[in-house]
């Protein structure tokens, strides 16, 4: 069987496929008595949906989103909610060449020779498009942390070798919707669409790093051994297709400097404790310490280009040559940053129950 479940107290099941009739998400464990609508999953969805810019992949799907459980009048109910995406623009055709023909980069091999059965066009459940279920879980996280002032925001800092310069959190916020690319740095952004635009041109792809920063956590999120408030984070972020490697804080660089460098030190404002630096990330011995949660994720280029490329024909058990056709992202950062605001949402939720912050009954 495959994993489709995350969270213990407020849980996320994905289903569907690619090409498949339907895909979507039920939630099970959100509290009663919040307003939701189709529109509020809807405006989330529309982030991360195909078709909508030049840079993106060309596949026109609305994703018109319905739900169809777990609400009354408008107000959940504390039942499971279910919320349904239909597929409406599917070209499976494009994919009978490649039936028994693993795609390189792609999952392909690794469910034939695990399940023993495939569902190939588009990537079937292996898709990235299947992270609507993903945005459905994390809007309806997203909308009961706002009320707690707990706020979200990723951006793109680096396609390929092009790397925005350092800028606050309230220019971010303002300027990340400026521009197709989701970076708030509006000169490297011009550049980056340039550069995906061109590496489109020529049938390859780009990857790049994107920055999740979680405002206003509070202080006690996480367990101290196997639930780690940053364990759990980063799990949730490498279980998105396409993320390769995840830091938290200083991540990566804390192995190049010293224990006095890296060390945050506290001091009190305004009759609070908090840090001089943020080193760390907002997360000490697996817990959240209220400061910002930073993270940033490495995404690799998208898989599906153009051109040639080998495989094996496990058919005839002999190399051949496949040549992808199809609409594909040549960069898959700008949509994945609503995936990835959606995916730790979903994890601080579970946590804000699992710690007393958030009752699990109802709002």
């Amino acid at each position: 069987m495959t994993s489709n479940t995350t969270g213990k107290q407020f849980t996320i099941t994905t289903f569907g496929s690619s090409h498949g009739i339907a895909l979507g998400a039920t939630i099970d464990g959100c509290p009663s008595g919040l307003q939701l609508t189709n529109q509020d999953i809807q405006e989330e969805l529309d982030k991360r949906r195909p078709g909508t810019s030049k840079i993106t992949t060309q596949r026109k799907e609305k994703d018109q989103v319905k739900i169809i459980s777990g609400t009354f009048n408008n107000i959940t109910d504390g039942t499971p909610i279910t919320a349904i995406v239909y597929n409406k623009d599917q070209k499976s055709h494009n994919y009978d060449n490649l039936k028994n023909k693993p795609r390189p980069g792609h999952a392909d091999i690794c469910w034939q020779k695990k399940y023993g059965i495939y569902d190939y066009p588009g990537g079937g459940r292996a898709s990235g498009r299947n992270t609507i279920g993903h945005v459905i879980g994390g809007t309806i996280a997203k909308k009961i942390l706002n009320k707690h002032n707990i706020i979200t925001t990723a951006h793109v800092i680096q396609i390929g070798n092009i790397k925005s310069e350092s800028i606050d959190i309230k220019e971010i916020k303002e300027n990340i919707n400026k521009t197709p690319v989701r970076c708030a740095d509006l000169i490297a952004a011009k550049k980056m669409e340039e550069s995906i635009l061109d590496i489109k041109k020529k049938g390859d792809s780009l990857g790049g790093i994107v920055e999740i920063i979680i405002e206003n956590v509070p202080l006690g999120l996480g367990q101290p051994i196997f639930d780690k408030l940053d364990g759990d984070l980063a799990k949730a972020l490498m279980n998105i297709g396409s993320v390769k490697g995840v830091e938290i804080g200083l991540g990566f660089k804390s192995s190049a400097v010293t224990g006095s460098k890296m060390n945050d030190e506290f001091y009190i404002e305004n009759n609070k404790i908090i840090t001089k630096t943020n080193n760390s990330g907002g997360i000490l011995g697996g817990i959240s310490n209220g400061m910002p949660i930073m993270l940033k994720i490495a995404v690799k280029p998208t898989p599906s280009i153009s051109g040639k490329q080998n495989t094996v024909d496990l058919e005839n058990n002999n190399i051949t040559e496949i040549e992808i056709v199809g609409r594909h992202d040549p960069c898959i950062c700008p949509r994945i940053t609503t995936v990835a605001e959606a995916a730790v949402n979903m994890v601080i939720m579970d946590h804000m129950i699992r710690a007393g912050f958030i009752h699990p009954d109802k709002l």
